[in-house]
């Protein structure tokens, strides 16, 4: 539709309104220079006293001296983290690349924890300490499911010849609550030393790691969390550990509100392994399943072309591998392939549905439940369905081999 404006009634019009508002303004001052009669009190206003929400200045006060008081006493943990990589250009010439990142003192022994997409190939590692002596470093352990790494310093630090502070105490992830006030020390940029305050936004979130696979228990927050600040501690308001900085969610690359940690629970599992052994063994079945966890649309396609008895939820398992705890404990993968959607899919295997009771319903429930609730060795009771009937099969969990 059309809209017509015509410009003479247009002008009028504003001419009119233009006189009633001077009259009207000249009716208001003189009002206002009109002086009140004294004997006439005057009404109290009628708008409402705003609400103060803040707490007492004490309280802030408190919350002020609490932080500064966390930073003081674990400062001197924190490292900053330099390293060296070598790249190649196009004519296979060696380019130096550096990164930096951030780690904390987890031992007496001084053995420092950072993550592994810190140091991932790195050919130098440098450690800074908060007094600005630094010390080159090893890696003497990492992890890629887990994205965390173990340093020790090699030999004394320059400067002061001074190692390393005192280990940072380890905190405990069952007993977080989600609006707890925490820290977060680091490097970010490259900027050392560097606090920032939040609070946990949520728990038991599940974020991918560098080799593709999952982190269970993650723990997001909003305290700012920016490049650099990889590897460094986030801090209950007692100065315990109970997460490392790993990731944050931006289009930017830069703090939007959305950080994770990688949740001590983790730190206490993985580290001691990595100081021993080098590596972490990771519990493994040995299936290989159907990339998407069932539901009403999946299944009723499987229908279509033959797999009756499919249930709605749960993991379709592809292929089982030879001599693996699954093949082992009598699990079974496809008996036959059908197209679904232009892809050959293996089908008439079992649908793994529970772990111990617990439902497995996704890829990232199998991998979280294994990878935070089990160990090597552990015997565990699996529920599938077959042909239409629930099995529980007991199964002995083995170690995931070296991709």
């Amino acid at each position: 539709m059309i809209y017509r404006t015509n410009f003479k009634n247009r002008a009028r019009s504003m001419t009119i309104a233009l006189l009633v508002l001077v009259v009207a303004l000249g009716c208001v001052a003189t009002q206002t220079l009109t002086p009140t009669p004294p004997e006439v009190e005057m009404l109290p206003s009628t708008v409402a006293a705003p609400v103060v929400v803040a707490p007492p200045s004490d309280a802030l006060s408190n919350l002020q001296t609490q932080v500064e008081a966390v930073y003081q006493a674990v400062g001197d943990s924190v490292v900053n983290i330099s390293v060296t990589s070598i790249s190649y250009d196009f004519f296979l010439n060696p380019i130096p690349q550096e990164g930096t990142g951030s780690g904390f003192v987890y031992d007496e022994l001084g053995h420092i924890v950072t993550n592994y997409h810190v140091v991932e190939n790195a050919e130098l590692i440098q450690v800074i300490c908060a007094d600005g002596t630094s010390a080159t470093a090893q890696l003497i352990g990492y992890d890629e499911t887990y994205d965390l790494a173990v340093l020790r310093i090699d030999g004394d630090v320059t400067g002061e010849q001074k190692a390393p502070s005192a280990p940072i105490p380890l905190g405990d992830s069952d007993v977080l609550r989600v609006g707890q006030f925490v820290v977060a020390i680091g490097s970010p940029f490259g900027l050392e030393q560097t606090v920032t305050f939040g609070v946990i936004s949520s728990l038991g979130r599940i974020i991918e790691s560098p080799d593709g696979r999952y982190i269970g228990e993650a723990i997001q927050t909003d305290a700012a969390i920016n490049p650099g600040n990889s590897g460094g501690p986030l801090l209950d308001l007692e100065g315990r550990v109970i997460g490392v900085n790993a990731q944050i969610v931006s289009p930017s690359q830069a703090n939007a509100g959305i950080g994770f940690a990688i949740p001590v629970s983790m730190v206490r599992r993985v580290v001691p392994e990595l100081i021993a052994e080098g590596r972490y063994r990771h519990s493994w079945m040995g299936i290989r399943y159907f990339p998407y966890g069932l539901n009403d649309q999946w299944s009723e396609q499987l229908r279509q072309v033959g797999m009756q008895d499919v249930p709605d939820q749960g993991l379709l398992i592809m292929y089982v591998d030879d001599n693996s705890p699954a093949d082992l404990a009598g699990l079974r993968g496809g008996n036959r392939v059908v197209r679904l959607q232009n892809v050959e899919l293996p089908i008439g295997g079992d649908v793994l549905v529970a772990i111990e009771g617990q439902p497995v319903n996704s890829p990232q429930d199998l991998i979280a439940y294994l990878e935070t609730q089990t160990r090597v060795g552990d015997l565990v009771q699996v529920s599938v369905i077959r042909d239409g009937q629930e099995l529980v099969l007991p199964l002995t969990l083995g170690e995931r081999p070296v991709n």
